[in-house]
């Protein structure tokens, strides 16, 4: 509180007060605004003091009209006089040399009690220099700090040693301690386990020590006996206990994979209310689910190929990994990578491959527990009397298998939904990064979106070479109008038109005013083509322009028995002969009317010396 109204400046009221008034008429107005001031100030300190000090205390002092008054009050209550101080510092030099660190207390809780004492030490006046905490530290530390105590004194001068050195060395020293602790427990732990196994377990009539030795088998003995004679009392056969007969629990094996060296506990047990079809082992030491039923998988790889090797060097094939579908309590579970091996006369979990799917396993009060992360509790199996845990499980019907499927389905057409019609592989790579809290994996349904086929659609890329060409003269003719052509010619021509003979490439112009004249300019051209050619016009491939969908245009081909080929809507790319020839003609009669500097009035005149040129000139087809 002090450091807090020495930041505020507040400091002088508590020291001095405020200046005992006189009458108001005897002051200036200079000095009634400053006893203004300094009174809000002792009203913010009253303040501060109120909002520190408890309730109860605070009775106490109500009556105090100035902040240097609930001060005096304090400092008098709480720290009293000269001979108060003195004996309250007695008191923490008693306590300063009884203390000692306890059994069980850390070295950060040691070192601040030990801390905290010296602090009140200090502020009662006594002088408490570094080496003394250190050295009372250092001689009351537990008996198990004793060898790094004496190794830190004869190797450290503990004048020079400061108090943060000392705590940072002893907490070093106590986390190797608690690493070789833990490391000792589980020593312990397992020396039990194995005594356990040794002697058939600690309870009564289990084959262990309780006084005199009690074997299961019909001899007696105290300490050593012959187990030759033993008798089993569940086979009645000589040489070994109940807990090893061979015919009441198989041995255990131990499978590993050939590439990966993975251990796989295989369980083998006789139940007699369940057939083994339907039996399912949650094993904490199997690497991998597998099953020897093929009636079980739903979808199987059977292309796939591995090897579980045994604990006797003996293997199994690994014929296929597939999808399991689990009928357990009514509700159907789906399982993925399943190894199938024919040999293997049990159905396998691995807890290990479940945990790594993203559920809790809680092993406790003799129940196992699966948590789903979204969906809670999905399943709950009780420990059997052998200290198993096996699940019952039916093959679903294919009505349920459907249903299943379908509410799959459902659930990814969920997220497809939500995501604005995101493709699954996107939703696949969020899974996997982890970007999306609660997103499951999903799989790609059967059913297309029908949203996503009819609004995502897109034109195929219209190839850029024909199929087909014409195997002589006059066979196909490409036609099309370009233009307006701005500004007008001299003769008043806005429009150009173009045949092209698909066979020799050969190009017509003809000028027009307005695209109707398109079927006369046409006449024209059938006339003359057909008199050089000698033979007569087979088709005609044009767009679907009003100017070539005419009825005069239409009955005169329908006449002279001409067939029509017209391009789709908006697909100029299947006239493209005709299309990219009047690209190429505008271009070059652009480049020459620029460079010769020539009015583009004449622009008719360029086209002509083009075409003129380009029918001499060699093509690519």
């Amino acid at each position: 509180m002090e450091n807090l109204l020495r930041s505020k400046d507040y400091w002088s009221l508590i020291e001095s007060g405020i200046p005992a008034s006189t009458t108001e008429a005897e002051h200036t107005e200079v000095q009634q605004k400053h006893m203004e001031e300094m009174r809000l100030k002792d009203l913010k300190v009253k303040n501060y003091l109120f909002q520190s000090i408890d309730r109860t205390i605070m009775e106490t002092i109500l009556d105090r009209d100035s902040a240097k008054g609930i001060w005096d009050s304090m400092r008098q209550k709480y720290q009293g006089s000269t001979k108060v101080k003195r004996a309250q510092l007695q008191a923490l030099r008693r306590e300063f040399e009884l203390l000692g660190m306890k059994d069980g207390e850390s070295v950060d809780e040691y070192f601040g009690r030990t801390l905290t004492i010296g602090n009140k030490m200090k502020t009662h006046g006594e002088r408490m220099e570094q080496i003394v905490i250190i050295e009372k530290i250092l001689r009351s530390m537990t008996t198990k700090f004793d060898y790094f105590v004496c190794s830190i004194e004869e190797s450290n001068n503990l004048a020079e040693m400061t108090i943060d050195e000392l705590q940072s060395s002893l907490l070093v020293h106590e986390q190797r301690m608690k690493g070789h602790k833990e490391e000792e427990q589980v020593l312990k732990v397992m020396s039990e386990a194995r005594e356990d196994v040794r002697f058939g377990g600690r309870g009564r009539n289990r084959g262990g020590f309780r006084g005199n030795f009690r074997g299961r088998g019909r001899s007696w003995g105290r300490q050593s006996f012959n187990k030759a004679i033993i008798e089993c009392f569940r086979c009645h056969k000589l040489g070994h206990f109940s807990y090893e007969c061979p015919g009441y629990e198989k041995t255990t094996n131990y499978a590993e994979l050939d590439c990966e060296e993975e251990m796989l506990l295989m369980s083998h047990v006789e139940l007699h209310n369940s057939t083994k079809e339907e039996v399912w082992f949650l094993d904490s030491g199997c690497s991998n689910h597998m099953s020897g039923n093929k009636l079980w998988f739903t979808e199987l790889d059977e292309k796939f190929r591995h090897s579980v090797k045994l604990g006797n060097n003996s293997r199994m094939a690994v014929m296929g990994k597939g999808c399991v579908k689990l009928k357990v309590a009514g509700a159907i579970q789906r399982i993925d990578e399943v190894y199938y091996i024919p040999e293997l006369r049990n159905n396998l979990l691995s807890i290990g491959q479940l945990q790594e799917k993203g559920l809790a396993i809680l092993i406790k009060n003799n129940t196992c527990k699966l948590f789903h992360p979204t969906r809670g509790l999905i399943m709950e199996i009780a420990m059997t009397v052998n200290r198993m845990f096996i699940m019952l499980a039916t093959i679903p019907s294919k009505e349920s298998v459907a249903f299943f499927q379908t509410s799959e389905e459902s659930e990814a057409q969920l997220w497809h939904s939500r995501f604005a019609h995101l493709s699954f592989k996107g939703l696949r790579m969020l899974y996997y990064k982890k970007m999306v809290n609660g997103l499951p994996l999903l799989k790609a349904p059967t059913k297309v979106c029908a949203d996503c086929l009819i609004d995502k659609q897109h034109r195929d890329n219209i190839s850029k070479k024909s199929h087909w060409r014409a195997a002589h003269k006059l066979q196909l003719i490409h036609s099309d109008i370009c233009g307006p052509v701005n500004p007008e010619s001299n003769s008043g021509k806005r429009y150009l038109i173009t045949f092209i003979n698909d066979f020799s490439r050969k190009c017509w112009v003809y000028f027009i005013s307005e695209k109707s004249d398109a079927l006369n300019m046409f006449k024209k051209f059938k006339t003359l083509v057909e008199k050089e050619a000698g033979s007569l016009v087979e088709c005609l491939r044009t767009d679907r322009g009003g100017e070539f969908t005419s009825k005069e245009f239409n009955e005169y081909c329908s006449m002279n028995g001409i067939k029509r080929q017209l391009t789709a809507a908006y697909t100029p790319q299947q006239n493209g002969v005709t299309e990219r020839k009047n690209r190429t003609i505008m271009n070059l009669v652009r480049s020459i009317l620029s460079e010769k500097h020539i009015p583009r009035e004449f622009w008719p005149e360029a086209v002509n010396w083009c075409i003129h040129t380009l029918n001499r000139s060699p093509t690519t087809q």
